[in-house]
């Protein structure tokens, strides 16, 4: 590891009798793209706002550039871009209103201008927020993150409800940042996102680390199966297909068995002898190259959107 920009070590944040983040550590360095990939619910966000000073942990270490967020006041603010998971301003509010109004707020500031123009927001800039669609506001949200061009940008679940088009333009902005060396972090629960875009992933459930690596590394967790996604006419019995040929895990998610398998046609062969012993049938099979999807199954017996 090198230098770390961002430093979290056996964090712990409770809500009354809710333990969101239990014990959760990680590191981040310069420049790097960094994820939480997680369900909602598995205190990626409890722990990004930690970093960003908007909550106090109960007990544990944070450091974002040397600095304790929640002690660090405006000297910390002046180093940190966010997007939070929702954003809401005014409605009457103009874009171009909006980024000068977030711009007089840091002694440090980038040409606004620049930033309408690289966000394609120049013919929005007279716009209310309320005419704005959900991509031009979260682009919107982008520009104003960046606005004191800052060490760190915290992106929580920055492409949440955007159809496709819009995600892939957020993806474009996020690799330009990557490419600029800013250091960013990320909390997603979309699989795609966390392998395109980051450099080391950290897989959180429950409000702990399950697993942390580049994606190639927790992938290769995976290597040597093959995942195969079965949907049937009737129910088999509980277990029965984790037990084919060459299957090593086997689950069920809303009426869709989930097969892990070293050995894909001797299971696909079990599979379908095991099917004609019971007079069923076979719906739909897909088969899958190994993904942190599948991590993610192994891990917790769960999807990541269930």
């Amino acid at each position: 590891m090198g230098d770390l920009i961002i430093q979290v070590e056996d964090l712990y944040k409770s809500y009354g009798a809710v333990e969101a983040v239990r014990g959760i550590s990680f590191g981040v360095e310069q420049g790097e793209v960094f994820g939480l990939l997680g369900p909602n619910g598995a205190g990626k966000t409890s722990t990004v706002e930690i970093l960003e000073g908007l909550r106090t942990p109960d007990r544990g270490l944070a450091r974002v550039c040397g600095l304790d967020p929640s002690e660090s006041g405006d000297a910390f603010k002046e180093k940190i871009g966010a997007v939070l998971q929702s954003t809401s301003l005014p409605d009457k509010l103009r874009v171009g209103e909006a980024i000068e109004l977030f711009a007089h707020f840091y002694h440090r500031r980038a040409n606004t201008d620049e930033l309408l123009e690289r966000f394609q927001l120049t013919e929005k800039r007279g716009a209310f927020y309320s005419h704005l669609s959900g991509g031009q506001k979260q682009r919107l949200a982008l520009a104003m993150a960046l606005v004191n061009d800052p060490e760190v940008v915290f992106l929580d679940e920055p492409t949440a409800g955007l159809d496709p088009q819009v995600r892939r333009e957020i993806y474009d902005i996020i690799e330009e940042l990557k490419r600029g060396r800013k250091t960013v972090l990320l909390t997603t629960h979309y699989i795609e996102e966390a392998e395109r875009l980051c450099d080391r992933v950290a897989i959180v459930d429950h409000g702990c680390v399950m697993a942390l690596g580049t994606p190639r590394e927790l992938k290769r967790s995976s290597a040597g199966t093959t995942r195969i996604e079965v949907r049937l006419a009737r129910p088999t019995k509980n277990g029965l297909l984790g037990h084919l040929e060459g299957v090593s895990d086997c689950r069920e998610f809303a009426g869709t068995y989930v097969l892990h398998s070293a050995k894909p046609p001797q299971t696909i062969v079990a599979l379908v002898k095991q099917l004609e012993s019971e007079s069923n049938e076979l719906q739909s099979l897909e088969m899958f190259s190994p993904s942190l999807e599948d991590v993610f199954i192994e891990l917790t017996g769960r999807r990541l959107r269930e």
